[in-house]
């Protein structure tokens, strides 16, 4: 069968970039940069069929001028005929998302349409679409290899546990999955980048030598943050990488920058010791970027120089707060206090910083004062301050649900606020974008 599987664009709502000092804006995120990595995954379920994968975030960065997202899709539904249509789905990716099951639909009303990702795992109910056929929400590549499949002969999807069908029984779902899917371990799949390879040089940060790709070694997140969607995405399940898998990845990967894509990439100490052990014996040489815990570097100082050493280059941080009592209300598990005894850490082992903090909507403009003057006593090399937004299927959301006075799902990229501000909301965009200045480096990263 003929399988096409589409990365649909970014939100490019940003009213944080809209209203920040122009010296600010260079430093303010635009993009997110990286290779779908979740697409390749599901081309690797079905690589003995004709699968292309095609990155509509790379095609706009290629070209700003390409042609609006139902002509761009037109045409590669004309170039690859396709049997069936995947599309991956975050929350603020979602019309744009229907905007391409739409276009499927006209172009031929017989292709299959597949909806996943990180939305049709939290809010399957909102899937109900005339112009989506199924919804494989959690770890789907195996459940999209079956609906494959069943489709390659002529079998009913009903018998496909897991999944969402809509049909002439209307939207419905066709029962708990028969098993769990370790997609780290047992299920793992290779991905094949050489799907991306069209789009490879549009992967690059800031001014980086070099194209970044993604890796991860586990998914979902031990730790339960309120406004966080990962651990709830993987039902509070954590799932780890055997370091060969990993050591094995890394010896085909050629890309020279490789970002690890974790929640948390160092939550097993003695995985990341023995994995940084290998890629020293097998003389791996790339620079990687990781997402570690404050209190992790904290706590392990020995483990941070051990991979400084190895090519951990740069480290992102969630401070996401200053103050203990946030941190709480977060439920955080970490202490402010740690923050400036990670970035001496991470300092000290030559490691570029990127700490981020989020801000809550009901910030006036003493807190504004107090973060900035936090903030520039303990500088990193580059800060990011985003607004604390409630996605959907969120612990925060289901807290502040009746709060909410903006439900245009374009906006729930962590740029915009969808909640009353304390503040008149062009001051409260004004005060972050000044947030932005505050840094060492004069760099992206």
């Amino acid at each position: 069968m003929k399988i096409l599987l589409i990365n649909p664009p970014r939100s490019p709502e940003n009213m944080i970039l809209e209203s920040a000092p122009e010296e600010a804006k260079y430093f303010i995120h635009k993009k997110l940069i990286g290779p779908p990595l979740g697409l390749l995954t599901v081309a690797a379920a079905v690589k003995d069929h004709d699968v292309t994968v095609f990155d509509t975030k790379g095609e706009y960065d290629l070209d700003p001028d390409a042609p609006p997202l139902n002509k761009m899709v037109e045409g590669i539904l004309e170039k690859t005929q396709p049997d069936v249509v995947g599309v991956t789905i975050i929350t603020s990716e979602l019309y744009d998302s229907l905007t391409i099951f739409r276009t499927v639909r006209k172009f031929d009303p017989s292709i299959v349409t597949v909806a996943g990702g990180l939305h049709t795992t939290l809010c399957p109910q909102e899937m109900n679409d005339p112009d989506i056929d199924v919804v494989a929400p959690g770890h789907s590549a195996f459940i999209f290899r079956e609906v494959i499949r069943a489709l390659e002969k002529k079998q009913s999807l009903e018998n496909i546990k897991g999944i969402y069908l809509n049909n002439e029984k209307g939207y419905h779902h066709t029962g708990p999955a028969p098993m769990v899917y370790d997609a780290a371990d047992k299920h793992f799949l290779m991905p094949d980048r050489s799907h991306l390879e069209r789009w490879r040089w549009t992967y690059v940060v800031g001014k980086s030598p070099g194209p970044t790709t993604y890796l991860f070694t586990s998914l979902g997140c031990p730790y339960q943050c309120t406004f966080c969607s990962i651990w709830i995405e993987h039902g509070g399940k954590y799932y780890q990488r055997r370091v060969e898998s990993v050591i094995e990845e890394l010896k085909l990967i050629n890309y020279d920058i490789v970002r690890f894509a974790d929640a948390n990439s160092v939550v097993n100490i003695k995985f990341m010791d023995k994995l940084f052990d290998r890629i020293n014996e097998e003389g791996i040489r790339k620079e990687y970027i990781m997402d570690i815990r404050a209190d992790t570097a904290v706590n392990y100082p020995w483990l941070i120089e051990k991979m400084a050493k190895a090519g951990l280059k740069v480290v992102i941080t969630g401070f996401e707060s200053f103050r203990d009592d946030e941190l709480i209300k977060y439920n955080k598990r970490s202490e402010a206090g740690m923050i400036h005894q990670a970035i001496d850490i991470f300092h000290a082992n030559n490691i570029l910083l990127r700490g981020n903090y989020v801000v809550p909507n009901d910030y006036n403009e003493d807190d504004f004062k107090a973060l900035a003057d936090y903030a520039n006593s303990y500088k990193v090399t580059y800060a990011g301050y985003t607004i604390l937004t409630p996605m959907p299927g969120t612990v925060f959301y289901r807290q502040v649900k009746n709060q909410i006075i903006d439900n245009d799902y374009n906006k729930y990229n962590f740029f915009n606020s969808v909640m009353k501000t304390k503040l008149p909301l062009e001051k409260f965009y004004e005060n972050i974008g000044r947030l932005w200045l505050i840094k060492k480096g004069t760099d992206v990263i």
